[in-house]
């Protein structure tokens, strides 16, 4: 028999956060709360749901609110049960969940605010010309370059002398992305039940990471006034964490820049305390004000405390997936010993379009940052003219903009913006569970008009949901 995963009513609770927040009805307001986190992954498909008595004491509601909204899930599409069986979660047909996890009908007309990652460059026909031509310079060669191609590793090390981190192509590993990166890294350097230290908010795909290796995630908070390091400093120098997994540069959601003061102090600290940091540099070459940058993590480690992350996806192409590690040899050794039980090293097509693209990095990078500026001043002038309530900070650099809701609606709204043809990643994708309601990250990666438009109906969406108050008929915010 099939071992069934399952959720428990205290546990669901939680992800729920404030559900009466929609209006209307308990059960209609529960049914859309148990929907939102289906459609954007943070309740997988095929689990089950507890029993509607024990969630209903959970929620302090009747069971038969409870049993009203399964039923409405039910009629939907999102539930599936049998009789004696429970209710299992599921997605109706012709709807599909993304690769990053969040919801996703199959309409190409879509104008996809849920993924902060820019069209290819220009650049890249001409670099996959040149890798084509190349390639059959490496048939008489096995194909397998576990820590990546030489000449790769050596182009992505000179990048780094180049931004003030002296390195050597030893010190390279060449990974399928900056995820695989990291979950190279937590599969070498921590234990399941281990707690590492994470900002919150943080990159979701980061977070599934973590969660994929059981590790316990203690945050790191990012506000509006930076990272609160007060209570992290004491317990990394104390020992209590092995790892620390960090985005300094332009963070992802947030778009803020931890000052060089707070990355000495967090390097000191590991050091004190024998640990190590992360960092993730996937936006680190997207500074769009010409504003002083701080030293990269690896700059100030004299101790050699910082692990570094890095990918193409942001700053090129998402879909050349060629990342990076940058460590000690010793643990790059380690890290490719690794890397070769999981698909013994990247495609080397891929890799030679990477050192190609790189080596046009002087056109492509000023070309994309001012791209990215001009899409950036279009989505905040829009936002200020059609969210007129929203706040926020205009980050420096990066692909996204951390906007601020008037009220904790945030999962209601991209459930509601579905129906206007537009894909939104609520704040609760980017923190622990029921938190981040009032936040949603829009990329500035997409062409100026396609915000503008985005950030039109997005508004009309709020006013759908406006409407939806105490008093008004119990309808859910989008029948799907």
């Amino acid at each position: 028999m099939d071992a069934v995963v399952r959720t428990g009513a205290s546990a669901l609770a939680r992800r729920l956060g404030d559900w009466r927040r929609t209006g209307g009805s308990d059960y209609v307001a529960l049914a859309v709360a148990i929907r939102g986190l289906i459609r954007d992954g943070r309740l997988a498909l095929g689990v089950r749901l507890p029993a509607e008595r024990l969630l209903a004491a959970e929620l302090a509601v009747s069971r038969t609110t409870v049993t009203a909204a399964y039923r409405l899930l039910r009629d939907q599409g999102y539930l599936r049960s049998r009789r004696g069986s429970g209710s299992d979660t599921a997605l109706p047909e012709g709807q599909r969940l993304s690769t990053s996890g969040l919801w996703a009908p199959d309409d190409e007309a879509l104008i996809d605010l849920g993924c902060a990652a820019p069209p290819p460059p220009v650049e890249l026909a001409a670099a996959a010309r040149q890798a084509a031509e190349e390639l059959a310079g490496y048939a008489s060669s096995h194909g397998y370059y576990p820590a990546g191609l030489p000449e790769l590793r050596s182009a992505i090390a000179d990048r780094f002398t180049e931004r003030g981190v002296p390195t050597g192509p030893a010190e390279i590993l060449v990974t399928s992305g900056a995820q695989q990166g990291l979950d190279l890294v937590l599969r070498l350097l921590t234990a399941p039940g281990e707690r590492i230290l994470v900002e919150s908010p943080s990159y979701p795909n980061a977070l599934t990471a973590l969660a994929a290796a059981r590790l316990r995630a203690d945050p790191i908070p990012v506000t509006d006034d930076g990272w609160d390091l007060e209570p992290v400093l004491p317990a990394l120098t104390a020992g209590r964490y092995r790892v620390a997994y960090l985005i300094p540069d332009f963070h992802n959601p947030t778009g803020a820049v931890l000052p060089e003061p707070q990355r000495a102090a967090l390097i000191a600290a590991a050091y004190r305390g024998g640990g190590l940091l992360v960092a993730d540099e996937t936006f680190a070459e997207l500074a769009l004000t010409g504003r002083p940058m701080p030293p990269p993590m690896a700059a100030l480690d004299r101790h050699r405390r910082v692990i570094t992350v890095g990918g193409m996806s942001k700053s090129h192409w998402g879909g050349l997936r060629v990342g990076w590690i940058r460590a000690t040899p010793a643990l790059i050794q380690r890290l490719a010993a690794v890397r070769a039980g999981v698909d013994m090293g990247g495609a080397v097509l891929d890799q030679l379009a990477a050192r190609a693209l790189l080596a046009r990095a002087g056109t492509i990078l000023p070309a994309r940052r001012e791209m990215l500026r001009a899409q950036l001043d279009a989505l905040v002038g829009a936002v200020r003219e059609h969210l007129p309530g929203a706040r926020f900070r205009v980050p420096a650099g990066g692909l996204c903009l951390w906007v601020e809701l008037a009220e904790p609606v945030a999962s209601a709204l991209a459930t509601a913006a579905e129906a206007y043809g537009v894909r939104l990643a609520p704040g609760p994708r980017f923190g622990a569970e029921g938190t981040f309601e009032r936040y949603l990250r829009l990329p500035f990666a997409r062409p100026a008009n396609e915000l503008v438009e985005a950030v039109r109906r997005i508004a009309a969406a709020r006013a759908d949901l406006d409407a939806l108050r105490p008093g008004r008929p119990a309808t859910p915010a989008v029948v799907a």
